[in-house]
This record gives C-alpha cells, structure tokens and sequence, in this order.
C-alpha cells in the first residue's frame, strides 16, 4: 500500500471535496481517501497508478501538487455507518431544497436579490449532497452526466441573476421589501443552524461529513450577510446594500457551478 498526499489549494469546502472524490472514482487502485479542508490536503491510499491520480488531480484546475509519496502499512479503513450519514444527508438536503423554494418565491415577490441569490446557494447545496446520494452505485458516465445537468442549471440560473443585479443597478427599480429580507433570512439561518446541530451531533469523523458542517457554516454566514442587507436598506433607504450581498452570492454560485462542469469533462 503506497500513501501519496497532496496540497490542493483550492479546495476548502464539500464543493470541491466532491468534486475530488468523483473524479477519482473509478481508478481501482485507489483504496481510501482522507480529506483535510482545514490544511487544503489530500491523503490517498492506493497500489500503484501514481501517475494516474496525479493526473487526474491536476486536471481539475484546483491547484493541486504532490507533496510526498511513502509506503504505508494500513490494511484496513474504518468504515463509519454508511447507511446513517445517507438519512443525515437526505434530511440536510430536503431542508436545503424546501428553503430554495421558500426564497425564490419570497425573493421575487419582495424583489430581493439577496434573497433569491441565497435561494440559489441553497439549490448549489442540494445539488452537491443530491449529486453524492444519487450516484453512489452509478457508472462513471452517468456521473459525469448527472453533474453536467447540474451544473449547467445552477450556472444559467447564477447568471440569470447577476445579469438582473446589473440591470437594476442601471434602471430604477422599486426598493426591496426589507422586512420580508430579514425576516425570511432569519428562518434559513435557522435552519442551518438546525442542519449544523444534526452534522455535529452525527460526531462523524469520516472528511465528506466534516466537510458538510464546514459547507453549512458558510451558509450561516451567507444568511447573516442577507439580514445585514436588509437592515442596511432599511436605514439607507438605498437597495444598492441588496444588490452587493446579491452580486457577490451569485459570484459564489457561479463558481461552485463551474467547479461541478469540470467533472463531465
């Protein structure tokens, strides 16, 4: 057993740790993965094929380089219950979908782009955990093309988005409704608050949990930024603090999806 680590500088959250494990899947000579998001590092276990994970690697665009290559005596992974993280996973990924429709509605009945643009952080976040649940078990190719599909749809809607921030920065357009911004933002922090609590409460080790809680704390972090837009707007009487929050989130999402399209290559 050989045990190769890498320094892959752009991958700090589950978007690009999923990105990672699918384009690997498939080499069988790879045996387990370790994952550190904090040290941006990546541990293979693997017989043999250097050449061909360093490749592959590479080929994604995040920055990777070998940092060493050594023999290892591991035998075995401990293998966590598998069937478990899935029902976590599939809750975490319902509560994601249920406030991407919550927000979207509400965003452009309000006519927040802060809101519609968290909406679409939340439909990126149900398109990683739905891409990893639906394709366990799938061919490569069925994999590229379910991560095509998605990342084509959160791509045309992220710059749909951006395209209408820019016009309402040019036309003059009526103000966002402040109280609906802070109000329905404070219910999605809530419930990834609630999804944080359910991933640390798992107390999983395995790095595609880890990386979850660290993906669903930047969501709160996101939401906090929605709520700091809407009580801007409030007592600027300007909309130009929704547009900013909207900008930079569909920025966010434009660069998730393209991350995504890089595994159907």
């Amino acid at each position: 057993m050989e045990k190769s680590t890498y320094k892959i500088q752009h991958m700090d959250c589950a978007s690009e740790e999923n990105v990672v494990r699918m384009k690997l899947d498939g080499i069988a000579a790879i045996k387990s993965l370790d994952f550190d998001l904090q040290q941006r590092q990546l541990t293979v276990y693997h017989t043999g094929e250097l050449e061909t994970i360093t490749g592959s690697i590479n080929e994604l665009g995040l920055g990777s380089s070998l940092l060493a290559t050594e023999h290892s005596d591991q035998k075995e992974m401990v293998v966590e219950d598998a069937q478990g993280q899935r029902k976590l996973l599939w809750i975490v990924l319902f509560i994601n979908f249920a406030f991407f429709v919550v927000e979207m509605t509400t965003g452009i009945i309000s006519k927040s782009m802060g809101l519609v643009a968290d909406s679409l952080d939340m439909l990126a976040d149900s398109l990683v955990y739905g891409l990893s649940l639906f394709a366990v078990g799938s061919t490569i190719a069925r994999k590229k093309s379910i991560a095509k599909i998605s990342g084509y749809l959160q791509l045309t809607l992220a710059i749909v988005g951006f395209v209408e921030v820019v016009r309402r920065v040019i036309g003059d357009e009526p103000m966002p409704d402040f109280r609906t911004m802070i109000i329905i933002s404070i219910l999605a922090l809530l419930a990834n608050a609630y999804c944080l609590y359910l991933l640390q409460k798992s107390k999983s080790k395995e790095a595609h949990m880890q990386a979850t809680m660290i993906f669903t704390s930047n969501d709160i972090i996101i939401n906090g930024g929605v709520i700091l837009a809407g009580l801007l707007v409030l007592f600027t009487g300007s909309a130009i603090p929704d547009l900013v929050v909207g900008a930079t989130v569909f920025v966010i999402v434009i660069r998730g999806a393209f991350r995504i399209l890089k595994l159907a290559k």
